[in-house]
């Protein structure tokens, strides 16, 4: 241990010394004269330091094996057997110190007689000190892990949240650099279709300028949307191309990423060629909680190889909003792809955060009942040998402090139980296991 932390513990040991120093000498001083009390202080800061540094390295060590978080019980139960030694063993050589060496007591009473009193009395006082330092320590690193927890699921959301707007960013100019494309082609080939379609164009992209910023759209307003554009695609192709809409009224109220259709018909219309005899049958209906794109597959001959923006974005805005997959099915006549509709209008950014404070939460509620366990088992350690030093002092005839000791120990061990024991696991158990069902579910 270095300075700093000597520094940062002396407090404690010189806050322990003052209330065992005015103890004793209150309690078990006949000449309570100053130079008495000053002994008692000595005395008592000798006993402060062996039992802080003593349990530190006791608790130092345990810490670097075994994770309060992790390993909570392993750890409780180390810690428990580890104090008890401990603390016995730094107890007996401290009062043989304080007896035998310096008052020059009979070595032959140590464990008899007044001596073996304070001996049982001070082991009791040292655990109970040992106990509130577990406590601390544990509840210290119960804090460290739901903050960095809380951290690491602020880190996941931003991240998430940063991918979804790059890919929605590739939007606008894959939209546009298409679009003008088509325009290009229209000014040749007939320039008044070419007006018409420029008029069509700017109300289209004013909906991707309304729409780029969310994170989902209604079935209905992604179906209008493709009304419109798909009537922009008539346009230029006539009786080339023919559109079929069988949405479910059912379905139009829930939610798909927004532009997904319109990237999927331009996906159909790029990789495939449509004349006036063999025309491009492009279908949208919806099925099972799917919406559907499917055409009949005539491939065009690709004189440049295709950036596959418009599909892998979809895919990829999906993977980040839900567990439900971008399904994509190809036959020799037709090739299909499935978007799953979402039946509500969340995300991983606007979920994220919840998950962030459930786990919160429930890290919360599990450091209040470790708290509540620690605050009863300090109030045993504290008040038990109070009652036993009451009975030893006014009938110690009758050990009637037994039955508190026999009463509250049967509570506290019922309540380590209920905290560390078998119940708590089954109960997570169960838990994650309605969880996994939930998740697993389309």
């Amino acid at each position: 241990m270095d300075f700093k932390d000597f520094r940062k513990r002396l407090p404690t040991m010189l806050g322990i010394s003052f209330a065992t120093g005015v103890f004793f000498f209150t309690f078990f001083t006949e000449d309570q004269s100053f130079k008495n009390l000053l002994i008692s202080f000595a005395v008592s800061f000798l006993y402060s330091f062996v039992f802080v540094f003593g349990n530190y390295y006791t608790n130092g060590y345990l810490n670097s094996k075994y994770s309060w978080i992790d390993d909570t019980r392993t750890r409780m139960i180390l810690g428990v057997v580890a104090t008890l030694f401990v603390n016995v063993f730094l107890v007996f050589v401290c009062n043989y110190i304080n007896f035998i060496v310096l008052q020059k007591n009979d070595p032959a009473q140590f464990f008899s007689g007044s001596m073996g009193f304070v001996n049982w009395l001070i082991i009791n006082v040292a655990l109970l000190i040992s106990a509130i330092m577990h406590a601390k320590g544990f509840v210290e690193e119960w804090k460290k892990a739901t903050n960095r927890e809380v951290v690491e699921q602020k880190l996941i959301a931003k991240s998430a949240n940063a991918q979804f707007e790059s890919l929605k960013n590739q939007l606008d100019p894959h939209f546009l650099f298409n679009s003008l494309n088509v325009l290009s082609s229209l000014i040749d080939e007939n320039p008044t279709q070419a007006q018409r379609f420029t008029a069509s164009m700017s109300k289209i992209y004013r909906y991707v300028l309304e729409q780029k910023d969310k994170e989902l759209v209604t079935v209905e307003e992604e179906i209008e949307f493709a009304k419109i554009y798909c009537d922009l695609l008539k346009t230029r192709f006539e009786d080339s191309v023919s559109f079929e809409f069988k949405v479910n009224e059912s379905d139009l109220k829930f939610f798909v990423v927004p532009l997904a259709l319109q990237l999927l018909l331009e996906n159909c219309i790029k990789h495939n060629f449509a004349t006036s005899s063999k025309p491009l049958n492009i279908k949208i209906y919806s099925e099972n909680g799917y919406l559907f794109i499917e055409n009949n597959l005539q491939h065009r001959e690709q004189v440049k190889e295709s950036a596959g923006i418009g599909l892998s974005n979809i895919v990829q805005r999906y993977s980040i909003l839900t567990k439900q997959n971008v399904f994509i099915e190809k036959s020799s006549d037709f090739f299909r792809v499935k978007i799953p509709i979402l039946t509500q209008k969340t995300s991983a950014m606007t979920t994220q955060p919840s998950q962030e404070s459930v786990a919160y939460q429930r890290a919360s509620k599990r450091v209040k009942e470790l708290k509540g366990f620690y605050g009863n088992l300090t109030s045993y350690c504290l008040v038990i040998p109070f009652l036993i030093f009451v009975n030893l002092w006014t009938a110690p005839q009758y050990h009637w402090f037994w039955w508190p000791i026999l009463g509250w120990g049967i509570g506290l061990a019922s309540h380590a139980l209920q905290v560390f024991g078998i119940g708590r696991n089954w109960e997570e158990k169960q838990i994650r296991k309605i969880l996994d069902k939930e998740n697993s579910k389309p």
